[in-house]
């Protein structure tokens, strides 16, 4: 059985070099090409440098050429470079994953106009534990639909440029539509002076920057007489890659379209 051949974005970045890693240690995956910025220290460097063991594939800043053969793109960067690789990727027929988070409407019409051509999942978070809070949330909105107050708080490290993170927002969005609410309107992503009273309506966003923490997230229901907390606390980025690989391995298997991890982990 021949290997998937994975291509990875942002490849010296703090994804990327744990995305190298978990592909040398799969015995189903072979790493086809390595990307980076054109002012990369790293460009013309073997990728193998990054994860301890030497492979041969060359960090490069051609990315139509990088991606020639390739079965599916790995993207952890930034929306616009996501959007460039994206393009390059339709017009080669590579799939892609996109953990990319920070994406506007506008742009995330974009990625579904090319996953009419490709396999594209698409996902705020891969991590298998944050995709099953993902639906543990529906259950306990329905349950905790009346006479909770619902607040979301999550805490990444010092370097993170978006807030509130994209897997804040997707578990704003499952709460959201699950109570037949808009989060548009009824989100609060702050508060300051004389707030009033709270809106019972509203769902809170609470930010935390810090440190090197990976990545937490709670949902807090909080009642009269009781708090429930729906918590996730990632310790390691191999949580992401190992379900960014989960899900090259589902578009090798799947037609073009558009998906999601809950697609992938057959949540739905």
């Amino acid at each position: 059985m021949s290997k998937i051949k994975i291509a990875i974005a942002g490849s010296s970045g703090r994804m990327g070099k744990v995305l190298l890693e978990c592909v040398a240690q799969a015995d189903d995956l072979e790493l086809h090409a390595a990307l980076e910025h054109g002012g990369s220290a790293m460009l013309g460097r073997d990728a193998g440098e990054l994860s301890g063991a030497p492979c041969g594939v060359k960090i490069s800043a051609d990315v139509e050429a990088a991606l020639q053969g390739a079965d599916v793109l790995i993207d952890f960067t930034r929306p616009e470079g996501t959007l460039h690789h994206l393009d390059i990727c339709r017009k080669l027929g590579v799939n892609m994953v996109i953990g990319t988070t920070g994406f506007n409407a506008q742009q995330k019409a974009q990625l579904g106009g090319a996953a009419q051509d490709i396999g594209v999942v698409f996902a705020p978070n891969m991590s298998v534990g944050v995709n099953l809070v993902f639906k543990l949330l529906e259950t306990a909105s329905r349950v905790l639909s009346e006479g909770y107050d619902i607040e979301i708080i999550e805490a990444h490290h010092r370097h993170k440029v978006d807030a509130p993170s994209g897997t804040a927002l997707g578990l704003g969005e499952v709460v959201a539509r699950t109570l037949g609410r808009d989060l548009a309107a009824c989100a609060v992503y702050g508060r300051e002076g004389v707030t009033g009273e709270r809106d019972p309506s509203t769902i809170g966003f609470a930010t935390v920057r810090g440190g090197d923490i990976v990545g937490d997230h709670t949902v807090l229901y909080a009642g009269i007489g009781e708090r429930i907390e729906i918590t996730h606390k990632a310790s390691s980025r191999a949580t992401f890659a190992l379900g960014a690989l989960r899900a090259a391995r589902f578009l090798k298997a799947h037609p073009a379209g558009m998906y999601d991890m809950q697609d992938v982990l057959e949540l739905k």
